[in-house]
């Protein structure tokens, strides 16, 4: 008797619920929960650090997203995992947008030339940012683009 890996088990409950198995569907969510965190955990250290949104939230929103794509034919773990990280990121767009006023300013700690020279360097991701570059080098290079985000976002 072959013994098939984590990875057979999501791919064969892909495609098992592509086919309208509701089941598998109930039966792939425990197997993926723990690398949807960890991607949205990737995600979120990367996000500037007073970010309102927690893993657990993200995770929630994606699963929702990823459940409801109707037409999609999952290949395999990989596929799965690829499109959660771009819906992931659009979550992430999504919300930087909805508070654009904290981008301009709102909330916006000030400090003197002096304190800013002593200041340690803030590494805060511009999410917003990054999805318009992302979209730029799409339109120029589609496959450098998808590898850019997935490099960047899962790993």
């Amino acid at each position: 008797m072959r013994l098939s890996s984590p990875q057979q088990d999501v791919t064969r409950l892909l495609v098992n619920w592509g086919k309208g198995d509701q089941q598998a569907l109930e039966d792939l969510t425990p197997l993926v929960y723990g690398e949807l965190r960890r991607l949205a955990g990737r995600y979120l250290r990367r996000e500037r650090s007073d970010h309102t949104l927690q893993s657990t939230a993200l995770v929630h929103e994606a699963y929702l997203r990823l459940v409801d794509q109707r037409n999609v034919k999952w290949q395999n773990r990989a596929h799965f995992f690829g499109v959660a990280a771009q819906l992931i990121r659009r979550i992430l767009v999504d919300y930087a947008r909805s508070h654009q006023t904290l981008k301009r300013g709102a909330g916006a700690c000030k400090l003197s030339l002096d304190e800013a020279i002593g200041a340690p360097e803030k590494r805060d991701l511009n999410v917003v940012a990054l999805d318009d570059a992302l979209d730029d080098l799409a339109k120029i290079d589609p496959r450098q683009s998808q590898i850019v985000e997935l490099r960047f976002f899962a790993g």
